[in-house]
């Protein structure tokens, strides 16, 4: 018996010796969270079933998860090119054959609905440390335009369905890259007042109607209350209702009465605070906090440029994921579809999220003693 136990011991030691144990705990906490308040949301029809649903999404993140941390670095860096290749032929098809409420997002494989722009979040990474890995650092201006041509090619692509938020976040992270590679500050604020001076043009000839509203209601909700100021006046509602320590699980009237709209999805962290209070709110974000940094301490401790850029990279994109979510259900920023990780219903983006954190954890997992 006692041996029997030993192998079984070392057997689960030798496949679970890459995973990396603080992070993984936070990210339990952080996916036990959204069931609960995803099956709250879902309410007494749908919550079961929603729960369900992401639950089975988690453990196929999960899988990919570990899959991914018992990858070295070295053979991620050899793969790279051929994954970034591969993961823009979906955004491709995606504009000849995909569906979506405002567009072409995602592909119906029947089984389940693919958004390839969310196989960007990790592939851009990738790529963007595999780049300039080779390259002479801090970037020189010829660099700088060849990265800016490999961030800007899936971006492109991902405005063109149009999903302006998830095409922001890709450039994010491609930005990331750069500054974590020594990219100066200052060639950021350049890049931000050319943005700023193309804007009146976009405006007119880029933006669709309905990403128009999202930027004027941002200005001012109450101009149309009862309409496109709708969603972001009630998710306020449901924040401020919570108070320090919120109205109880299921017990939040926004979401339960049907008066904050997308309530599973976009505006979860609004059902969170109304149900839990400032000290879930505090909660959650302490988890967020400790993932990024778990995921910066481990690119400091790094050992080669690809796996430092790559696990920075990981780490500050998912900051961003937090950072606009947050934002865009406060009234903070405009309301642009992007999900709060791990919260927010979707499987596409939760897979992809976890197998993101699954190439840090083979960053960490996989760290030569001297270097390489």
């Amino acid at each position: 018996m006692n041996d029997l136990l030993r192998w079984v011991f070392d057997l689960l030691r030798r496949l679970l010796h890459t995973l990396d144990w603080p992070l993984l705990l936070a990210l339990a906490g952080l996916m036990g969270i959204g069931l609960a308040v995803l099956y709250s949301a879902g309410g007494d029809s749908q919550g079961a079933r929603l729960a369900i649903n992401q639950g089975a999404r988690f453990a196929v993140g999960l899988g990919a998860m570990w899959a991914l941390s018992r990858v070295s670095p070295v053979r991620l860096r050899s793969w790279t090119p051929g994954v970034f290749a591969v993961s823009l032929l979906p955004l491709i098809a995606v504009l000849f054959i995909g569906t979506g409420k405002h567009g072409q997002h995602w592909i119906d494989l029947k089984l389940f609905y693919l958004q390839p722009a969310e196989l960007l979040k990790i592939s851009l990474p990738m790529m963007m440390a595999w780049y300039l890995h080779r390259e002479p650092l801090p970037p020189r201006i010829g660099t700088v335009l060849v990265a800016g041509a490999l961030l800007g090619l899936p971006t492109a692509l991902i405005l063109l369905q149009p999903d302006f938020g998830t095409a922001m976040l890709v450039a994010a992270s491609g930005v990331f890259a750069l500054l974590l590679a020594g990219l100066p500050w200052w060639w950021v604020g350049v890049a931000l007042g050319g943005v700023a001076a193309a804007a009146p043009a976009a405006w007119f000839w880029l933006l669709r109607p309905y990403q128009k509203d999202r930027i004027l209601t941002f200005l001012n909700p109450e101009n149309d209350p009862l309409g496109t100021g709708w969603n972001i006046i009630q998710s306020k509602i449901a924040i401020g209702g919570g108070g320090l320590t919120g109205k109880g699980w299921g017990q939040g009237s926004q979401s339960h009465l049907d008066y904050l709209p997308e309530h599973t999805t976009d505006f979860i962290f609004a059902v969170l605070s109304e149900e839990f209070g400032w000290l879930g709110v505090a909660t959650v974000l302490a988890l967020y906090l400790f993932v990024i940094g778990r995921c910066l301490w481990i690119a400091i401790d790094a050992r080669d440029t690809y796996s430092r850029l790559l696990a920075g990279t990981l780490g500050l994109s998912f900051f961003v994921y937090v950072i606009v979510n947050g934002g865009m259900i406060s009234g903070l920023l405009p309301v642009v579809g992007v999900p709060m990780p791990l919260l927010s219903y979707g499987g596409t983006s939760a897979v992809s999220l976890l197998a993101g954190l699954g190439l840090v954890m083979a960053v960490r997992a996989h760290r030569p003693v001297h270097g390489y």
